[in-house]
């Protein structure tokens, strides 16, 4: 988070490379950024694995798509509650995440907008009728309460922050 496309400001590519030194678990960085472009490459030799932007942020987002894929990395495009899905359209061929935030981005704790879900079943029909690859990830209002309902929506990936953080979620 930059300050800018959210309200909120969180850590960058330093905080990446210290971690990647000690896991080879894979890293999913989710850019929260104005000009995600200029933030691609530090984060890609930070060590990143998945790098995901916001259709919002970047007027050439297949350029981007292209820069992460020719790194060696996964590519994922996320849109706010007030996107549709079809501004995606052209993306959906090449991206190998869609991530769909359920609530407007910048601040944990906020609840799921439930319309939210409704894109994810829409990312679903389209990704098997056009038999498509992308995983379809949520986060925003993930809690005991609305995660059977995203889970029945099809999302693939979760993201959870409070719930899981303050001991809500069992994750076994």
């Amino acid at each position: 988070m930059d300050g800018h496309f959210v309200p909120n400001l969180t850590f960058g590519p330093p905080i990446v490379k210290a971690l990647r030194a000690k896991t080879s678990l894979p890293f999913d960085v989710h850019l929260m950024v104005s000009n995600p472009e200029a933030l691609v490459d530090d984060f890609i030799a930070a060590g990143a694995d998945w790098i995901t932007f916001h259709a919002e942020a970047s007027v050439h987002a297949n350029r981007l798509i292209s820069v992460i894929h020719a790194a060696g990395k996964k590519a994922g495009i996320s849109i706010v509650p007030s996107t549709p899905v079809s501004a995606l359209k052209e993306l959906l061929p090449i991206v190998d995440m869609v991530l769909v935030m359920t609530v407007n981005p910048g601040f944990g704790g906020q609840e799921l907008i439930l319309s939210c879900l409704e894109k994810v079943r829409e990312l679903k029909k389209i990704k098997q009728e056009c038999d498509f690859s992308y995983i379809v990830s949520v986060d925003g209002g993930v809690n005991p309460k609305t995660l059977p309902l995203v889970l029945d929506a099809g999302t693939d990936v979760v993201v959870s922050g409070s719930s899981f953080f303050l001991g809500e979620l069992d994750c076994r």
